[in-house]
């Protein structure tokens, strides 16, 4: 059973840690810690991570005896939605359309995205 993500954001370490763990599915820290491009941080500062992601109710793990193997409590998709709309109320009203707009105003957004878009909300439309 999924629990609802709190409140609180992760930090940027926590998320680069949650991409490993969402990537793996569940791991030992030593898996998590692999994953990292050189030069790795320490396995104690990875576990630290690991344990608050736990505390914010984001992870959990198996098992009564160490190593302990952890797992994701929310899944990707459902994280960056969360992400997303705090981004949207926070920055843009709550309007996905100011948010887009804001994209095309800075050129970060071709025309031929804002095309795929627009295809993409046709079709989920239809669906």
């Amino acid at each position: 059973m999924r629990k609802k993500i709190s409140k609180r954001t992760l930090t940027k370490a926590e998320e680069e840690a949650m991409q490993y763990l969402w990537q793996l599915g569940e791991a030992r820290v030593k898996e998590i810690v692999a994953c990292y491009p050189a030069p790795r941080p320490a396995y104690n500062t990875v576990s630290t991570i690991v344990r608050i992601l736990e505390k914010k109710g984001v992870v959990n793990h198996k098992g009564d005896s160490k190593p302990f193997v952890y797992y994701p409590l929310i899944d990707k998709d459902t994280y960056s939605r969360n992400v997303l709309q705090r981004l949207v109320n926070n920055y843009f009203s709550g309007s996905y359309t100011q948010l887009v707009s804001f994209f095309t105003r800075k050129k970060d957004l071709s025309v031929q995205e804002l095309e795929e878009l627009l295809k993409e909300l046709k079709q989920r439309d239809h669906d």
